[in-house]
């Protein structure tokens, strides 16, 4: 079992980030299935008691994007991390194709709808990343699917340079009012994938899941990873970093992506409001009218 230490999967900008030489596995942090499920249940637990001091505080936000190739996991992850935790304080989001409504507006228009309300977590599956993923990497679809005007997108570099600093900016924008974005890139390897890919197709229960763009986003593997590491360079930030997980043990990876948010939340400066000594007194007497009542 190795030790675990989040700042070896952290990008804060520090350094250049090279997607060559980040791994897709890594030494399990858990021993056996026994000791797994012991894991995940102590997470489960310290996640839904931090997100009930949020909520219950009000203050703070937190933002957490998932952003991966397709089977890296990313629904499984979402599932087991939050499995104990409130769902009143908690919201997931899935971007799927825009929408005509959704094309109509600028590209962050879409994700802004949806940004966390104070006390909550919000779970971006997918995000406003896309945009500087599959349009960069499909850069036809500014002009026909987004009908942004001709003139914009002439210099395709321009446009990904202001992207992402419109994202940086974003985010800037969220801290500053109390809420805290970190983004999870799961990075499985092109084998594991095709594995899982191929089992999806194999499992009933599963291949209403695949579409044969699987396919073809797969044949632009080293696009996409380029794309990827372009986007982490430009926007990761100490205060909206990128978390590159190894995504090629699932159970290595909830782990450490569990553990990832617990320390976010920890970082907050968060309490259950104080009762005055007034307000307490009050309360010892509503204990005992509530006793009476049960003898009438």
């Amino acid at each position: 079992m190795s030790t675990f230490n989040s700042e070896d999967f952290r990008v804060d900008g520090a350094k250049k980030f090279d997607i060559k030489k980040a791994k897709t596995r890594f030494k399990d942090i858990y021993d056996s299935k026994e000791e797994y499920e012991l894991m995940q249940a102590a997470s489960a637990a310290a996640l839904d008691e931090l997100q009930s001091r949020m909520y219950a505080h009000n203050r703070y936000g937190l933002l957490v994007i998932f952003q991966a190739m397709d089977a890296a996991g990313k629904d499984g992850t979402i599932k087991h991390v939050l499995a104990g935790v409130n769902p009143v304080g908690v919201k997931i989001h899935s971007f799927k194709r825009p929408s005509e409504t959704e094309l109509s507006h600028d590209f962050l228009w879409r994700t802004s709808q949806v940004l966390p309300q104070r006390g909550t977590i919000t779970i971006f599956n997918r995000s406003y990343y896309e945009e500087v993923l599959v349009v960069k990497v499909e850069p036809g679809i500014l002009t026909s699917s987004q009908r942004i005007p001709a003139e914009l997108t002439e210099n395709l570099p321009k446009v990904w340079e202001h992207r992402y600093k419109d994202i940086k900016n974003l985010e800037k924008y969220l801290y500053r009012n109390g809420i805290r974005v970190i983004k999870f890139f799961l990075n499985v390897s092109k084998k594991e994938q095709a594995d899982r890919l191929i089992e999806r197709i194999e499992d009933p229960s599963k291949n209403w899941k695949f579409e044969e763009q699987d396919i073809a986003v797969r044949a632009k593997w080293g696009e996409y990873m380029q794309a990827y590491e372009d986007c982490i360079n430009a926007t990761a930030s100490e205060k909206a970093p990128w978390y590159v997980i190894p995504a090629d043990d699932k159970k290595n990876m909830r782990l450490t992506i569990a553990k990832i948010i617990e320390e976010e939340l920890k970082k907050m400066k968060m309490d259950y409001p104080e009762t005055s000594p007034e307000r307490t007194e009050e309360l010892k007497h509503f204990i005992e009218v509530i006793r009476q009542q049960n003898e009438e």
